[in-house]
């Protein structure tokens, strides 16, 4: 009888301690199971890394009224060449434009149509342009990218005969005409002030004379002339070529200067390595063809 029992006692122990290694074996191999788990999920994560890596980029371009129509059909070109970049310009003066970064506005990249603008947000230009202190320009990216020319255009509805810069300033001497100049922070009108100058005509005499008509860019002194609001204004090639105006004459350098455009990275940029990339683009034949046939002229760069 004690024997019996005992054999009882001996095979439930057994029964216990089977069950235990049973049950310990299944939770090693939830255990596994969960560390499997865990790597798939590591994976997955590093995919979503990698596919991260191609999202599209934003890159904001502020660039001179002048250049709408190039830029315009050069970032088709750019889609191209980099699919992941998603250009968004905004044109206006130079003036405007240089307010609005200072101010705060996102910018990448800056092409300005005067060199004044420029200097003016560049800590590496003289302190007399640069009369704020203003540290925006990335060092080393900025490049003097095109050069453009000033000219007279005369409107079609005008009846004073004008055949050149000569004949517009013996007009405005005799108070027959009416002149279409942009405002004193558009290089453009910048550029009218020294034709004036170099005529020895007033801009404040001839305002009160009620003889200038002035735009917010080049675009607007453009939009005066085709419509017939003023005999005539000053504005550059490119814009009299892209709205199909007629050139009268062109202003000499001695007159009021070259017309240079230079363009930099900004460092209050987010995406300074893709703005550098676009501008090293805009350098390119392809583009260089499209800034030339408008009327623009290419600036050899110094080897």
């Amino acid at each position: 009888m004690k024997k019996k029992l005992l054999a009882m006692l001996l095979t439930g122990v057994m029964a216990l301690s089977l069950g235990a290694c049973s049950q310990n074996s299944e939770t090693e191999a939830d255990s596994g199971s969960g560390n499997s788990a865990a790597e798939d999920t590591s994976g997955d994560s590093e995919s979503e890394g990698s596919s991260s890596a191609g999202e599209e980029v934003e890159l904001t371009v502020f660039a001179a009224a002048s250049l709408t129509e190039t830029l315009t059909e050069i970032s088709e070109l750019y889609a191209k060449e980099a699919p992941d970049v998603k250009l968004v310009f905004n044109f206006d003066s130079s003036g405007t434009l240089k307010t609005q970064i200072q101010e705060g506005a996102a910018c990448d990249l800056f092409i300005s149509a005067g060199q004044k603008q420029m200097d003016q947000m560049d800590a590496s230009a003289d302190p007399s342009v640069n009369t704020e202190g203003l540290d925006f320009v990335l060092e080393d990216s900025r490049i003097d990218i095109l050069e453009n020319k000033v000219t007279l255009c005369v409107s079609e509805s005008s009846k004073i005969q004008l055949t050149s810069f000569d004949d517009m300033a013996a007009a405005l001497k005799e108070g027959t005409i009416l002149l279409g100049m942009g405002n004193s922070d558009v290089p453009v009108g910048q550029y009218t002030q020294k034709i004036l100058e170099y005529y020895g005509l007033s801009e404040e005499e001839l305002n009160e004379r009620g003889l200038i008509s002035y735009g917010s860019n080049v675009k607007e002194v453009t939009t005066q002339i085709k419509e017939g609001a003023v005999n005539c204004g000053v504005i550059y090639c490119t814009d009299a070529y892209s709205d199909g105006l007629t050139v009268t004459d062109e202003a000499t350098a001695e007159m009021c200067g070259q017309v240079i455009y230079p363009a930099a990275v900004l460092k209050t940029g987010e995406h300074p390595e893709e703005a550098q990339a676009f501008l090293d683009f805009l350098q390119t034949d392809p583009c260089m063809e499209i800034f030339e046939k408008v009327g623009f002229t290419r600036i050899e760069q110094e080897a």
